[in-house]
């Protein structure tokens, strides 16, 4: 199966965790001593180490700290629906959600033809996740036509059809949509044949409409009816092909997230691909250095919008270079507001506290660079250096802790976050799910009350807190908490 690109495995990564089994199938007793063969009857086995597909993951145990029975002692469809339905108002909370969908661990009894796997790919997909949403699927295999499914919505999106063409012409089994293979069929160079399958599926119904014009034209621009070709709203990633193949390729801006990856091809502008990197960064599936790799491709010819923002970039890291603090300063003031109208500061800060600590900053550059140290991985530490006596630095040096602080500051949600390292509490019921084992499901939920924290519910964050800290997930407590007060008080000045 194909490698998908920037995605290593280490051999022993495709190794599940092991557990009891027991044969698939067993041979039932005849009612009546009649038997047509004398063949033994056949017995369908597993191996004894083998739990299932579901229990795959890129992350093992010992990488996240998470246990193997992370989801065991919940219900899938309550799994499903929190999954689908969390929202992540801050970057730390996007990490540990992707920690989770990646965790190998055991999926959660009941689980029915890999409905939690599938949740999980689906949520990757929704992140624009492609490569890690390919990478898993290389660990279980496409061979269940719901996991193929998923296969040729991600190859297609990176543009690597041949792997699913060969395999779907070898196991027909694993797909009905007459759609593919009329497209693998074409691409396969039989067009004739592909053209007989498209005729028979419009008459018998199967294909109708603005999609049957769509294959059409694709097997034969003069097969279409003349009319201009309305684009799908939602266009899944084979109509997508479709168009482009057509000469009519459709803008992927207003396109869900996973149709961002199609723009950081080499052979899209750089504009395009910055946008396209800046959108899947703030979803937490771009890498920091990454996307300052293409802020930092080549000088931008123009002005205005995303050029704007590069450009201040590049002065600045030219600042650093230069090892000035004046010169550093001014150019901190022109690229910190781009980067927090980006919505790209914690990024920003993954990638330049650390040459911020301890710079002797004045003016309105100096709150800038101090609250990009609490923004960084290493908040706790950077913390330390920095020589601001202020409330709102001693306020967030606490929470760099994981103390309450001894005052309060002039920060969104500075009391319930405060409460949050204090006197707050988990909430009984979620106690009582972790004591029945659930304690994916109690992540979820503790990130859930995160979100509706984040929203005005001081209660709610201050919950989440102490849950986070209760399941031993201290240091996205503590970032979650410094990431929210300090990016809405940001958006505050937009």
């Amino acid at each position: 199966m194909r490698q998908p690109p920037g995605i290593r495995h280490a051999a022993a990564l495709a190794l599940l965790w092991g557990g009891a089994s027991a044969f698939a199938g067993q041979a039932l007793a005849q009612a009546e001593p009649v038997t047509s063969s004398g063949l033994p009857p056949s017995v369908e086995s597993a191996p004894l180490s083998e739990p299932g597909v579901g229990a795959a993951g890129l992350l093992r145990s010992g990488i996240t700290g998470l246990p193997p029975t992370l989801w065991k002692g919940s219900d899938p469809r309550s799994l499903a629906t929190l999954i689908a339905a969390v929202e992540l108002p801050v970057p730390a909370l996007s990490r540990l959600m992707h920690t989770l969908i990646l965790a190998e661990a055991l999926p959660p009894e009941g689980d029915r033809q890999h409905a939690f796997l599938d949740s999980r790919l689906d949520w990757l997909m929704a992140q624009g996740a492609v490569d890690e949403a390919l990478a898993l699927l290389d660990i279980t295999g496409t061979d269940d036509p719901r996991l193929f499914s998923d296969w040729v919505d991600l190859s297609l999106l990176v543009g690597d059809s041949e792997p699913v063409c060969k395999k779907l012409e070898s196991q027909p089994r694993l797909s009905s949509d007459l759609s593919l293979r009329i497209f693998c069929t074409a691409r396969a160079g039989d067009w004739q044949r592909a053209a007989l399958i498209l005729q028979s599926a419009e008459t018998l119904g199967e294909i109708t409409g603005r999609h049957a014009e769509i294959l059409r034209r694709f097997l034969d621009p003069d097969m279409g009816d003349g009319r201009t070709l309305l684009p799908p709203v939602r266009p899944t990633p084979l109509e997508f092909r479709l168009f482009e193949a057509l000469g009519e390729p459709l803008p992927t801006a207003p396109l869900p997230l996973p149709f961002a990856v199609l723009d950081l091809a080499g052979d899209n502008g750089w504009r395009a691909q910055i946008e396209a990197a800046e959108r899947l960064a703030r979803a937490g599936s771009f890498s920091p250095n990454r996307l300052l790799g293409l802020y930092t491709l080549r000088r931008p010819a123009a002005s205005g919008g995303v050029w704007d923002r590069v450009a201040a970039l590049q002065d600045f890291e030219a600042a650093l270079e230069r090892d000035k603090d004046d010169l550093i300063g001014r150019a901190l003031q022109k690229v910190w507001p781009q980067m927090a109208h980006a919505r790209l500061l914690t990024p920003f800060a993954e990638l330049f506290a650390d040459r911020l600590a301890g710079r002797k900053l004045d003016g309105r550059a100096a709150p800038m660079a101090r609250r990009a140290l609490f923004l960084s991985p290493d908040y706790e530490d950077l913390a330390q250096k920095g020589q601001d006596p202020s409330r709102e630095a001693e306020f967030l040096a606490a929470i760099a802790r994981g103390e309450p602080p001894a005052e309060g500051a002039a920060l969104p949600h500075a009391d319930a976050v405060a409460q949050g390292f204090g006197e707050a509490s988990v909430p009984t019921v979620l106690q009582a799910q972790l004591k029945e084992g659930r304690l994916g499901e109690v992540i979820l939920r503790a990130m859930a009350l995160f979100a509706s924290g984040a929203a005005g519910n001081g209660q709610d964050l201050s919950d989440a807190i102490a849950t986070l800290r209760a399941v031993g997930l201290e240091d996205t407590a503590r970032r979650a908490s410094l990431e929210l007060m300090i990016l809405d008080a940001e958006r505050a000045l937009q």
